[in-house]
């Protein structure tokens, strides 16, 4: 099966940002720019009659703000939004952004970014990409946006993960205290193997081999209770059946 190819749109209002993120675009076998816009006005015209699959997004502009503009867009066009404030993070997110760069960010972090795109659409797709080198059965690690640092978490090593709004807490065996993430539950779930994890909870993804205890309707993982709620019960009852004596 051939690999996927994403069509994309650069909308910024600085010439330099706008070169910048288009010569990323251009070295990226994957994507295809279809067009570079200096407004969200210009960009909502090209998108009135073109459809695209991605959107590397200014938020800071006149008329009309990357925010507002996101809000506009068809559901299966993704956004991936570019900026110099890192105010504007948490809004980013609340509009179910696929990632979040902060100026001045190298081409590893946009082509960190961009690959996240390529695996949402290539399960949206049911592609499977040849150039890919993980899977998302075979993934032993993810890297993480904390502190303005890109963390490499080995999946091995992680306990649960824990949503709270629109941050995720990632705990981890051996390590008292939580790496808090920039990060919707919902989008993590999609990059996640599906026979290592699995939502339990509205804010809990737990790792099913670190699960200690099963008591009634609670899991016990490294002395923390975590409540399977009734939309995921039947789900993990399967679990655990397949895997009872």
């Amino acid at each position: 099966m051939t690999s996927i190819k994403l069509s994309c749109v650069i909308v910024d209002d600085e010439p330099m940002a706008l070169n910048l993120v288009e010569s990323y675009v251009e070295k990226t076998p994957f994507l295809e720019l279809k067009k570079k816009c200096s407004s969200a006005i210009e960009a909502l015209d090209f998108l009135n009659t073109e459809t695209v699959d991605l959107l590397f997004l200014d938020i800071q502009m006149p008329d009309l703000t990357g925010l507002e503009f996101s809000k506009m867009l068809p559901k299966n066009t993704r956004v991936i939004f570019t900026t110099a404030f890192d105010q504007y993070a948490i809004e980013g997110f609340k509009v179910d952004a696929l990632d979040y760069l902060l100026k001045p960010f190298d081409y590893a972090e946009f082509l960190i970014a961009a690959n996240k795109a390529r695996r949402w659409y290539e399960l949206l797709k049911g592609h499977t990409s040849k150039t890919s080198t993980v899977l998302p059965e075979e993934k032993e690690f993810l890297f993480v946006k904390s502190e303005y640092k890109q963390l490499r978490i080995k999946l091995s090593d992680v306990l649960y993960f824990e949503g709270l709004k629109d941050y995720i807490k990632i705990w981890l065996r051996g390590n008292p205290k939580a790496i808090l993430s920039l990060m919707s539950l919902k989008s993590l779930e999609e990059e996640l193997p599906k026979s290592d994890f699995m939502r339990v909870h509205r804010s809990f993804i737990v790792s099913l081999k670190n699960i200690e205890v099963v008591e009634r309707s609670q899991i016990l993982i490294n002395n923390q209770r975590i409540t399977v709620s009734e939309q995921y019960k039947s789900k993990f009852l399967e679990f655990i059946n397949q895997n009872s004596l």
